[in-house]
């Protein structure tokens, strides 16, 4: 069975993914009502044996809704009126989702601010205080 390229690491079999082809809402002409050249691309996510597992969840939380709970991503394509560029946009967008979850996130360093700017943002508060402080009532003085 031939494999989709991800990475160099990372390749998934075509088995892998389920097609099903639906009546489209977009353009057409009158056969919008009769050929079916949307595509609904299924992968079972969770269930791969392709993806190393802290893959497999990167991608169900950047999935988002397109994922089930099962962990079966959906996509749906349906900006063309060709079936075939609808297969290719729903590909496409699968692996370019795999892609982005195969990245790890650089972790967080935690730094501190520097004095200049602590004494800076201290320094557009007593201003910003005073220049409400000067809206307040009129006082008479005597």
């Amino acid at each position: 069975m031939p494999r989709i390229v991800i990475t160099d690491d990372i390749s998934i079999d075509e088995s892998e993914i389920a097609e099903s082809f639906i009546l489209s809402s977009g353009p057409g002409g009158q056969n919008v009502n009769k050929v079916a050249s949307a595509v609904q691309l299924r992968f079972d996510a969770a269930g791969s044996p392709s993806l190393p597992d802290e893959v497999k969840q990167r991608l169900l939380t950047l999935a988002g809704k397109r994922a089930s709970r099962d962990g079966v991503l959906m996509l749906v394509a349906r900006s063309s009126r060709r079936q075939e560029r609808n297969r290719q946009d729903a590909r496409v967008r699968l692996i370019n989702l795999i892609r982005q979850a195969a990245e790890a996130p650089t972790p967080r360093r935690a730094t501190r601010p520097t004095r200049r700017s602590v004494e800076r943002r201290l320094e557009e508060k007593s201003f910003h205080s005073r220049t409400k402080r000067a809206r307040g009532p009129v006082r008479e003085e005597e």
